[in-house]
């Protein structure tokens, strides 16, 4: 390879390599993504003084280490080639040019180890150099040649004959050449079709609209194309891939097949051995290809939907540190209610009974306006569920004078019977822990949902059909990075919060909180160095983060890291003032000359970050949350009719629409054409999660309770 790996990520993401050398230094160093980003601007800063964002650096990461599995596997190729005696010089140096896995693997293939075939049976029988003459296309006795391989395991002319084509559609269907231009076709002119099984008609209906379907598979979005692959694993539809097969046998033929100075004889077993090669090895082979290819396009951009939504979740506003009641609502068991302080401790539990007797209902009011008045409750918080309106309906009733939110209760009781939970509250009833998990979310939404497995929060679409794998990376690398743009308390964060903190993990999340029992709150940031296996890099990489309210030295409670506290301070020596000074009065800082505290280590980008974080030392970069009210109309489905105009909130985008809650225990669909009065292509470019929307009903289907809305008027 004439260019270094770091050329070659540098030229596939179109970064410059100063930017992308720095970046892979620094991640072969153990640093982070989010800490590469937000403190070393100045290493992957560009000539021009840009530094990157955390998704080129990210985009850096995956690349380099494809491109090193790359040439790992372009090292085991020529090992195997070369052992057996078959690397020629031209070979080496087209598997050394190669930038693809699927080239590696279309030169590597004529030399792979395989099992029996028809084409390796008719070479033990003898028959190559038969097929080496059939493809040369000069004899025009070929019936006098084959005379020749005639034996006890060739009985007959049509035999040999058959052999010979065997070896030919076998080299023809592992050509370089030919694979590459059968697969050019396939990416312009395949087509993606599926017929239901025979007998599966009842049974998969709700597959009816892929009954008999036809599309280009380059159009096809990646929800229809999941459906489909869906419906194919559910055992209702047959599917497959491919272009015209007269269009394909013909560019074959045209690479193949000799012009003129072919001999006919000849030509026609060339192009029935084509034919054969194509229909049995090549297509199948590209097929399968292009169905794993189709299928990885639609679980990128499915993932990346998630991620997108996720995102947006885990960065919905929070109540912050009150004190609330929570209810899980129910009919026949009963409201499960609970009480928090600001940090989110349990302080008192109990059930409120409001669909049974009047007597149970009086005694309900009674118990929630006393737990508000001895507990000093801010704010309320009730689950969406069942019974969630209803149980709106009461509390406003009570005129308690507190702020009420309809909280969502996707993946609640994921939670509630989760090992965390149990670690949490392991004397507890699953329902309280549900109650908690409820009251928790509108405190903190971030630091609740990481403890729900991302996938039972709701927020995606065909989540279980696409690779599971990289879903989790790229949900994990979602979590990390929300959890780092907030910043998380050091007191107070639980380990399973802590461990997606930059550069910590299960085992220094444990051990910090283990620390903080033992040792009593953490009093400066300085003080991790204490914790158990908590060594220098890690301290580098996770400081920043981390947030000490009430320290002593007020940029612990910031995002100013450690290691540039000594250029705070000598701002402020400068100014005549101390570090608190600076924070509070925003004319010192109007004063400060950044250009001043430029070094050969800190730069403008992370000088320009201390002076902004100096302005807002703590504060939470997430919105102000809001009360949301439900139309009071509304109650389910049957109380919904066409034209009718309601509030509501958005709960989850997917590539077709996006889907709001307007408080009748079943989302709308507000389809991607009806998302606004101008073409919408991509939904999240409208309207995101949790966004607060006016819709109106314009159908209910009260039998499959599908309702669907417009945001059009």
């Amino acid at each position: 390879m004439t260019q270094s790996i770091e050329q070659r990520v540098a030229a596939r993401l179109s970064l410059p390599l100063r930017s992308v050398t720095a970046t892979i230094d620094l991640l072969n160093g153990g640093a982070t993504v989010p800490f590469i980003a937000r403190y070393r601007k100045e290493a992957t800063a560009s000539t021009d003084g840009n530094p990157l964002d955390e998704i080129q650096i990210g985009q850096i990461k995956d690349t380099y280490q494809k491109l090193i599995d790359l040439d790992k596997r372009r090292e085991s190729i020529l090992k195997s080639i070369d052992e057996q005696g078959k690397l020629t010089p031209d070979l080496r140096r087209k598997i050394e040019a190669a930038d693809s896995l699927t080239d590696l693997e279309d030169l590597y293939l004529p030399y792979r180890q395989k099992r029996k075939t028809r084409a390796s049976i008719a070479i033990e029988r003898g028959l190559e150099p038969l097929a080496n003459v059939v493809i040369a296309q000069r004899e025009a006795n070929l019936e006098r040649i084959a005379q020749r391989y005639l034996s006890d395991a060739v009985p007959t002319m049509a035999d040999a004959l058959q052999g010979a084509r065997d070896i030919l559609a076998e080299r023809i269907s592992e050509d370089a050449d030919a694979r590459q231009r059968i697969r050019n076709l396939f990416e312009r002119e395949a087509i993606i079709r599926s017929v239901v099984k025979k007998g599966k008609e009842a049974e998969g209906i709700k597959y009816k609209d892929y009954f008999d379907f036809a599309e280009p598979l380059r159009r096809v979005p990646s929800h229809r194309l999941l459906a489909l692959r869906r419906g194919e694993t559910e055992g209702f539809l047959a599917v497959a891939i491919g272009p015209d097969e007269e269009a394909a046998t013909q560019r074959l033929e045209r690479q193949f097949v000799a012009d003129r100075s072919g001999t006919p004889v000849c030509k026609e077993q060339v192009m029935l051995a084509i034919r054969d090669g194509y229909k049995r090895l090549l297509k199948p082979s590209l097929e399968t290809e292009f169905s794993t290819m189709s299928k990885e396009k639609a679980d990128a951009e499915a993932i990346q939907i998630f991620a997108d939504n996720l995102r947006q979740l885990l960065l919905s506003p929070p109540l912050g540190q009150k004190r609330v009641m929570a209810i899980d609502p129910g009919y026949r068991t009963g409201c499960k209610t609970v009480c928090l302080d600001a940090q989110g401790s349990l302080l008192a539990e109990t059930v409120l009974y409001l669909a049974h007797s009047e007597s149970q209902k009086q005694q309900a009011i009674h118990t929630v306006q006393k737990l508000v008045a001895q507990y000093a409750i801010d704010a309320i918080a009730i689950g969406n569920g069942t019974a969630g309106r209803e149980t709106e309906e009461f509390i406003q009733g009570l005129n308690l004078d507190k702020p009420v939110f309809m909280v969502s209760e996707q993946g609640a009781s994921i939670y509630s019977a989760s090992e965390v939970a149990r670690e949490e509250f392991p004397d507890r009833d699953v329902t309280v822990r549900g109650a908690v998990s409820i009251g928790r979310r509108l405190m903190d939404p971030l630091a609740e949902l990481v403890k729900i497995d991302p996938k039972s929060i709701g927020v995606g679409q065909y989540q279980h059909d696409v690779d599971q794998t990289d879903l989790k990376t790229s949900l994990d690398t979602v979590v990390e990075s929300c959890v780092n743009q907030v910043g998380v308390s050091l007191n107070t964060a639980s380990a399973y919060l802590l461990r997606y903190v930059s550069g910590l993990g299960p085992q220094l999340a444990g051990n910090i909180v283990a620390y903080r029992a033992e040792n009593g709150p953490f009093t400066s940031r300085d003080q991790l160095r204490k914790v158990p296996r908590l060594g220098p890099k890690a301290f580098e990489q996770c400081a920043g983060f981390l947030r000490i309210e009430g320290a002593k030295n007020p940029l612990d409670n910031s995002a100013v890291h450690p290691e540039r506290y000594a250029v705070v301070e000598q701002m402020a020596i400068d100014a005549g003032s101390k570090v608190d000074d600076l924070i509070r009065r925003p004319d010192l800082r109007q004063h400060i000359k950044v250009d001043k505290y430029v070094t050969s280590a800190v730069g403008l980008p992370t000088l320009r970050d201390i002076l902004a974080e100096l302005a807002k030392p703590g504060r939470d970069p997430r919105e102000q949350l809001s009360v949301f009210e439900y139309d009071a109309r509304v109650r389910s489905v049957d109380d919904l009719h066409e034209g009718m105009v309601l509030a509501g909130v958005v709960t989850n985008i997917t590539a077709f629409g996006a889907f709001v809650d307007i408080g009748v225990k079943q989302d709308g669909l507000v389809h991607v054409s009806q998302l606004a009065n101008h073409f919408v292509s991509d939904p999240k470019t409208v309207v995101k999660v949790y966004q607060k929307v006016k819709v109106k009903v314009i159908e209910v289907d009260k039998t499959r309770k599908r309702i669907a809305l417009t945001m059009k008027f």
